[in-house]
């Protein structure tokens, strides 16, 4: 158990563990016999009854029971011999439960009989179980739990329910179960709109009162700071889903060279390719998006079976980030223009996590220009290794007109207006930490910054951007103090600290202007860059803010994964060397980018750390699927050392490369490594600097 400190084991404790390891060997040998045989008589239950009884855990025995139960209950035609043999089981579980009272195999077996309804539930006795156990130990999340399952199976409202969990968080402030089962209860309440919590303002301030009380009672206690983490989440989150940017956006002009069938095999980006990526980023992530639920229309010629596909590394459907490839099919004898208009009404189909409806339209418009000779097409783009300056000072092209502004502009007309409630409401918390004492308490000051992060939040809507900088400010200066206050979650703080920057860095034109510019490759139109080196980034956020950019430089930083990056469908330039990126299952969401061709991974820590391939191939969530375990077969008829190089298979078979930068990593100067990276990128044409002919 938690907290108990582990004392050596005498010889006399051994020996008994040994003779209780043997019987539990010997019960289980007869128990796993019987289910076999399908054996159940009275004396076969019965030692499964003993297993239980010893550990309770033993998954198998329960099934066991279940089998027995419904195979005896059957010649069972007398009531009262029916609720006998439903009573004999609940004491089973009973029993179990005096052992150990976080079984889940035994909750699970009551709630089965329970749902057979096969004789009357005397909930006084479930009722009654239930608080002897929450006596004993008032957090058992697993007695919690059952209550909410009695409470829907007797019908209970979740009025009454609400106040049993106001009587346990009175006897015990720390009572973590009891506020867990008030949030739930508190969401339903407010979803349907109950008599007496129709007004989510007043239900949320009375809220805030309560857990404040307990926060000032016992700052120490974690159960109140999670609570109030999750009314912060209520409060200054939007009810509905909504987009909060876009690729292309509202009036921009996008130029396309138009690629002639027979140099289809040449292309090089997205730049000169026929293929429009388009991207819609939401504030959460949704599902349902499909050509029902946005409305594309244009006077272009492009493919009508539109694709909306999610950009995320999950199975789940649900993404903030969506996209779809306008493939264009114009012909054209000259430089055409053309708009593009991109319409999302209200729908049903559009859904968060939470069940809550996408509710707010949107329009907005954007234009392509086609030009049939483009003076690049043709070109090698990468007849030349791309060099990268990553000198401390970033030093902007000389001549910024050719970004346009509406490249810049960050989506936030989208968004709902302020609302007063939610910014005075958490002002007042603003106000209410800044006084708590200044003991050094890592959950005040991580509240804190929360609030001023939300406040931050608010204020975006209105471009209050003085304010706004104070709140990023003062939330960096509380995750700085936290890296040094709480160095078991330094990581956690570090991501926290790099997403505030990243905020502070991107929110207005003027600050976000200083790292941005137009590069000019050979043969390539100019390019949109933007440069954030040398910040101490741990990870990348406000993705949604670089949408337009081609080329990246994140160089410098300390990076530990390059989640994020796949809503760039534009990107076709990325620097992340001299990171901490220590694997190749870290980059996974570049592998999203179709139009990435040029990558520098060189002095990162890939390779630097040892894994047990003996045992498991697939270590990693980014090999559970069907396609690679083909993959895999068909690599090792090549004689590829897959159990070495499975995630550097996984990755490099999804990238279209030209040039590719990895050497400083341990996994470079490994046999054969180079020789299978030319054979999963066959279009490589530098490595390391190196033309590859």
């Amino acid at each position: 158990m938690h907290g108990r400190p582990r004392r050596p084991a005498k010889p006399e404790d051994e020996e008994a563990a040994s003779a209780k390891a043997a019987k539990l060997r010997d019960l289980q040998a007869q128990v796993l016999h019987n289910h076999h045989g399908r054996t159940y008589t009275k004396e076969a239950i019965g030692l499964s009854f003993k297993l239980l009884e010893i550990n309770p855990e033993a998954y198998t025995a329960w099934n066991y029971r279940k089998l027995a139960f419904q195979h005896n209950v059957k010649e069972l035609s007398d009531p009262e011999a029916i609720k006998s043999a439903v009573d004999d089981e609940l004491r089973v579980v009973e029993v179990a439960l005096r052992q150990n009272p976080k079984s889940y195999g035994a909750w699970y077996h009551r709630k089965w009989l329970l749902c057979q309804k096969l004789a009357p539930v005397d909930f006084k006795r479930e009722f009654g179980l239930l608080d002897k156990l929450l006596k004993v130990d008032a957090r058992n999340f697993h007695g919690w739990n059952y209550r909410r399952f009695l409470a829907r199976f007797m019908g209970v409202s979740d009025e009454e329910e609400l106040k049993y969990t106001m009587d346990k968080i009175s006897d015990n402030f720390s009572n973590y179960s009891a506020w867990h089962n008030r949030s739930i209860l508190l969401s339903n309440l407010l979803i349907q709109q109950s008599k007496g919590f129709e007004s989510k303002q007043k239900i949320f301030s009375e809220e805030f009162e309560l857990v404040t009380q307990a926060l000032f009672t016992d700052p120490s206690d974690q159960s109140g700071w999670f609570y109030h983490l999750w009314l912060l989440a209520q409060t200054s989150c939007p009810d509905n889903p909504q987009l909060i940017a876009s690729w292309p956006s509202n009036a921009a002009k996008l130029s396309s060279s138009l690629i002639k069938e027979k140099a289809e095999q040449h292309r090089q980006s997205s730049i000169l390719s026929r293929t429009v990526p388009i991207v819609l980023y939401f504030n959460e992530p949704v599902k349902g998006l499909n050509q029902s639920s946005v409305n594309l229309k244009s006077d272009l010629e492009f493919s009508k079976d539109i694709i909306w596909r999610p950009l995320t590394m999950a199975d789940s459907g649900y993404s903030n980030c969506w996209a779809t490839d306008l493939q264009i099919i114009n012909e054209c004898s000259s430089l055409q223009e053309y708009s593009v208009e991109v319409s999302i009404p209200c729908s049903n189909g559009i859904v968060s996590r939470s069940g809550s409806n996408y509710n707010c339209p949107v329009h907005f418009t954007f234009g392509i220009e086609l030009i049939s000779n483009d003076p690049v097409q043709g070109l090698d783009m990468f007849d030349k290794p791309v060099a990268w300056n990553c000198s401390e000072s970033f030093q902007p092209h000389g001549n910024r007109d050719p970004i346009p502004f509406d490249l810049l502009k960050i989506t936030s007309a989208l968004i709902e207006h302020d609302s007063n409630w939610h910014f005075e409401r958490l002002s007042e918390e603003i106000d209410l930490f800044r006084e708590l004492p200044d003991d050094n308490s890592k959950f005040g000051k991580l509240t804190l910054a929360r609030l001023l992060l939300a406040c931050s939040a608010i204020k975006s809507r209105g471009r209050s951007l003085i304010e706004r900088k104070g709140y990023c400010e003062e939330a960096l200066g509380l995750f700085t103090d936290l890296i040094h206050l709480d160095p078991s979650h330094k990581q956690y703080y570090e991501d926290e600290r790099s997403l505030v920057l990243m905020d502070k860095l991107t929110c207005d034109m003027e600050t976000f202007m200083k790292h941005c510019s137009v590069q000019v490759q050979p043969n390539s139109a100019p390019l949109n860059h933007v440069q954030l080196c040398r910040l101490s980034l741990t990870c990348i956020g406000f993705a949604e803010r670089l949408l337009w950019v081609q080329m990246l430089d994140l160089s410098h930083n300390s990076l530990r994964s390059v989640e994020g990056l796949e809503a760039l469908q534009h990107l076709v330039f990325l620097n992340i060397s001299n990171n901490q990126i220590s694997g190749f299952t870290a980059l996974e969401s570049l592998t999203k980018i179709i139009s990435l061709k040029v990558l520098d991974l060189s002095f990162n820590k890939i390779g630097a750390h040892s894994i047990d391939t003996t045992r498991y191939i697939c270590s990693s969530p980014f090999s559970h699927k069907m396609e690679a375990s083909e993959a895999f077969e068909a690599y090792q008829k090549v004689n590829i050392n897959v159990e070495e190089y499975w995630d550097a298979i996984l990755f490099f078979r999804s990238l279209k490369l030209a040039q590719l930068d990895i050497k400083g990593n341990a996994v470079a100067s490994k046999e054969n490594f180079r020789t299978i990276v030319m054979m999963l990128i066959p279009c490589l044409k530098w490595f390391d600097g190196e033309d590859v002919n």
